[in-house]
Parts: structure tokens; C-alpha cells; sequence
């Protein structure tokens, strides 16, 4: 693979910027040597962020966050029954765990996050961690360094022998699909993605269209067609599109959008089911990576057994990854290219998106 999608391993921490992070961590120490300087960044970028350990050194944490420049973290004592975590976490839109390999308090956290919270567990890093190739490292700079060690200094003598220029983490996605509830609430505002204005979205209907290599289609299936933007434009090069989305709200305005097209058909869909009929091209369109595995499969697997010989998928995702979503674009793609029934035609990868055109065989 060539582009972002055979990056090097491990990966920098990505330049989210979360409104509200929660950290549970079992002690204090855990805290200042395993992710105070992630935190200094993010409470530097105005985050809110609360702190909660299993013990009760409160009073020791919340000094040494004081002495990285962080008074007015939320700091206190985890309740943890099982309503302590979820009403923590409630409004988290990132978390940070420990390892659930290390500690059941990580299993715990994540078992409560909300499923718009970006998930992540840590440890104490390690060279060996640091070598991982699922691990995200956030190199600390120079200063967040004298800050963490001033944070240090305020517990005594914690002991760890690993390098105190990193901190290592690791994400922790959900493994089933994201619920259709997530999008019915996205869809209570009329174009929740921006996909009428915004230019990413604009210039990635011009990027699908492009990379068609047919000039023409006869049927296309557009499962997750959202608001129906890019169901339009596919109607103009296609004989027929049989388009679906699983949330109602979505469905009507792509009826409304589409409306003067009697090529166009709409209507309330869920992957992995697909229209019964053959196509000449099936368009996943930011959609797979909210799949789960078992779902992800079925879906691809649907796809290729309705393409007709010589028909094509084209899929095109974002790459940062959503909080909702098992897996990022990268990693969707990755499974498309390994599919045996397919094989590429057409590549795009740049620091936004991934497009690829793939045939059936």
C-alpha cells in the first residue's frame, strides 16, 4: 500500500480537540506519568477535564496538575459501582482508561462510555509499548517535559523506568456497529455533516465522479445515502439509482432532494441488506467504518454477489476516526483491498479522505 494507508507504525496521537475528557486511572501516579502531557495539551486547548482515581489521594493529584499548569482540574475519588462510572462519563466526548489488560477498572470505564466519547487506554510506556504497531504516541514537547516533572516532584518518588519524553496510548473503539439512534439524533439538524456547504464534502462528490471510469451505468446502489447530495449527482450518470438510508428523517429529505428524478428510488435501508436485484455499481460512501466486523463482512460480501461481471464498488470515507465507529477510513479500505472478489482500479489518498474504485473479478 502506498500513501497514508501504509503509514509507518506507531502513529502520532491525533490533533483531536475534545471538548469534555474524563481520565480514571487507579492511583495518582498512574495519572502524572502516564498522561498529564496529553493532558496539558488538551486542557491548554480549553478542554474541561475531570480526574478520578480508586484512591483517596485527591488532595496529592490535584497539586501536582496544579504544578503542570492545570489548578482547576476536577479531581476526586471513583465510585466504583456500576452507576460511578456511567454518571462520570456521561458527558465525556473523550475518555482515558487504563489498559483493560492491566487493570478490570479499564473494562469497567469503557463498558460505561458513551458511544460519542473517543476511547483510549494507557500505560506506562514502555519501549516495547512505544514499538506497538496499534500504539498512538504523543511526544511530549520540551515544556509540557518540565511541567510533568514539576508534577512528579509533588508525589515523592513514584517509580518508572520509562522514557519521560512519550506517553503511549491506545484506542479502544466500540466493536458493534454504531446504532442507528446515534444518526436518527445527528438527523434532528437539517445537514448535520455540512454536506451542502462544506468544501470537503463538495469536492468529494467531484473526486467519486471523477474516478468513475464508465461514463455510464445502468442500476446503482447507494446504501447510507443521508440527504441524497451525492444521490443526485450519481443519477445524472446512472440509468437508475436505488438508493437507502435507515433513518426516516434522512430518507425523506433524499426524496424531497430528489424529487424532480424519476430515476431515483428511495427508500429505508440497513446494511448489510441490499436491494435483491443486480447493479452495475454499488457506492459505499462513509459508511463502512461504522460497521462491525461481522456486519463490515456481510455488507462487502453483499455487495460484490450483486454487482454484475465487469460491475464496480467505489468507496470513498474520511480518515480521522469517529468516535462512534469500530474502525477509521484507512482501516475499511485495507478490507476492501483484501477482498478476494475484488480488485482495485482506481486509488486517491490524501490527508482527508481515501477513495478507491474496485471491479469485480
Amino acid at each position: 500500500m502506498t500513501g497514508l494507508l501504509g503509514a509507518p507504525r506507531p502513529r502520532p496521537f491525533p490533533d483531536e480537540r475534545p471538548r469534555h475528557v474524563v481520565v480514571v486511572a487507579a492511583c495518582p501516579a498512574d495519572v502524572v506519568l502516564g498522561v498529564s502531557g496529553l493532558l496539558q495539551r488538551w486542557y491548554d486547548g480549553g478542554a474541561s477535564i475531570v480526574v478520578a482515581t480508586s484512591t483517596d489521594d485527591a488532595a496529592m493529584l490535584g497539586a501536582s496538575l496544579k504544578a503542570q499548569g492545570m489548578p482547576d482540574i476536577d479531581v476526586h475519588r471513583l465510585d466504583q459501582s456500576a452507576a460511578g462510572p456511567a454518571a462520570l462519563l456521561r458527558d465525556a466526548d473523550a475518555c482515558l482508561v487504563p489498559c483493560p489488560d492491566d487493570h478490570t477498572l479499564g473494562e469497567i470505564a469503557l463498558a460505561a462510555a458513551p458511544v460519542t466519547a473517543h476511547r483510549w487506554s494507557y500505560r506506562l510506556a514502555t519501549p516495547d509499548d512505544i514499538r506497538r504497531p496499534d500504539a498512538f504516541l504523543h511526544r511530549l514537547t520540551e515544556r509540557q517535559q518540565r511541567r510533568k516533572a514539576d508534577g512528579v516532584a509533588e508525589l515523592g518518588s513514584p517509580v518508572h523506568t520509562g522514557p519521560d519524553d512519550v506517553e503511549v496510548f491506545f484506542r479502544q473503539p466500540p466493536t458493534r456497529t454504531a446504532p442507528v439512534s446515534r444518526f436518527t439524533e445527528l438527523y434532528d439538524d437539517d445537514d448535520p455533516w455540512g454536506v451542502a456547504t462544506k468544501w470537503y464534502e463538495r469536492r468529494k462528490r467531484a473526486m467519486v465522479l471523477a474516478a468513475l471510469p464508465n461514463q455510464r451505468y445502468g442500476t446503482a446502489v447507494e446504501p447510507a445515502c443521508g440527504t441524497g447530495f451525492l444521490t443526485r449527482e450519481l443519477a445524472g450518470r446512472c440509468d437508475r439509482v436505488l438508493a437507502s438510508d435507515p433513518v426516516p428523517s434522512a430518507v425523506r429529505r433524499c426524496r424531497e432532494h430528489t424529487a424532480d428524478l424519476s430515476n431515483v428510488d428511495v427508500s429505508i435501508g440497513t446494511l448489510p441488506d441490499l436491494p435483491p436485484e443486480p447493479a452495475d455499481l454499488v457506492v459505499f460512501s462513509e459508511i463502512l467504518y461504522y460497521l462491525g466486523d461481522d456486519d463490515l463482512t456481510a455488507s462487502v460480501a453483499a455487495a460484490v454477489e450483486l454487482l454484475r461481471p465487469g460491475g464496480q464498488l467505489i468507496a470513498v470515507h474520511w480518515l480521522p476516526w469517529a468516535a462512534e465507529a469500530p474502525r477509521d477510513g484507512a482501516a475499511a479500505h485495507r478490507f476492501l483491498l483484501a477482498h478476494t472478489g475484488l480488485t482495485p482500479q482506481v486509488e486517491h489518498v490524501d490527508e482527508r479522505f481515501v477513495l478507491h474504485v474496485l471491479g469485480r473479478r
